[in-house]
């Protein structure tokens, strides 16, 4: 039986993101969470979260296919009433598909978030960083970068002005990127031999631990860090599928 246009594109992206071959957070779901009926695709939009909010705003733009970074299903998520109701309920009257990608999107060495940062921020030659359950899922670059510099162009390229733990070099030779949550790993990366670590959020004594450690770390936010990959799958797909796409902005601030 021949694949829907949906299942093809599926199938593609679970290709073309390795996710079986990832380990992720045991409540995280890669892959198609949410079917439609099969027609053919006629929008791509693309956002960070899969909320009702999203949902939403996808529908309205005529999308048929929401690409998202962090999916519905997180935890228990029955029974569907409520806002859980409201989110199925907005997806099946507007055929509107969830696919979902976490990690392997992070990990992705030309689509993912920390790849596309890193070249938004004009870094080359990155090298494989911060190994979690057996594999790296992060970027590191070398480089001779000031750190009011460094500072300047993720508050140019992420559109907000990032938190700054100046705990290491005023000039940074070694940055990893792991975009999203990273912060509570700072010892981890410090152990990999990074100087500057750009991330997306972290705990209070993160600060604390960066002057111990004596790395530097650049928060940018878990949303701001993490637009970019989602972004270029979307525009991937619409390029080798020929679909129009479009990017849901809805940002948390946090």
């Amino acid at each position: 039986m021949a694949l829907t246009p949906l299942l093809k594109i599926a199938h593609y992206c679970d290709r073309l993101l390795e996710t079986s071959t990832f380990v992720d957070s045991d409540r995280a779901l890669n892959g198609l969470q949410v079917e439609n009926s099969g027609r053919p695709l006629r929008r791509i939009a693309a956002a960070v979260d899969a909320t009702l909010a999203t949902v939403k705003l996808a529908a309205a733009a005529g999308a048929n296919l929401l690409v998202v970074h962090h999916g519905l299903f997180w935890n228990k998520t029955q029974p569907w009433v409520g806002k859980q109701y409201e989110i199925i309920r907005t997806l099946m009257d507007n055929d509107l598909a969830v696919y979902s990608s976490h990690l392997p999107l992070d990990a992705h060495r030309l689509l993912g978030n920390n790849a596309q940062l890193g070249a938004a921020l004009r870094f080359k030659q990155p090298r494989p960083f911060f190994e979690n359950a057996g594999r790296k899922i992060g970027l590191e670059f070398r480089t001779r970068l000031s750190r009011e510099e460094l500072r300047q162009r993720l508050d140019e390229k992420l559109g907000r002005e990032p938190i700054v733990a100046p705990g290491g070099p005023a000039v940074c030779r070694r940055i990893g990127i792991v975009t999203g949550a990273a912060g509570d790993k700072l010892a981890q990366a410090a152990k990999e031999g990074v100087d500057t670590l750009i991330t997306g959020e972290g705990p209070h004594w993160s600060f604390a631990l960066a002057e111990e450690l004596g790395i530097n770390v650049f928060y940018g936010g878990h949303y701001a860090t993490e637009t970019f990959g989602v972004k270029a799958l979307a525009a991937h797909l619409s390029r080798k599928f020929r679909v129009p796409w479009l990017f849901i902005e809805y940002p948390t601030g946090l």
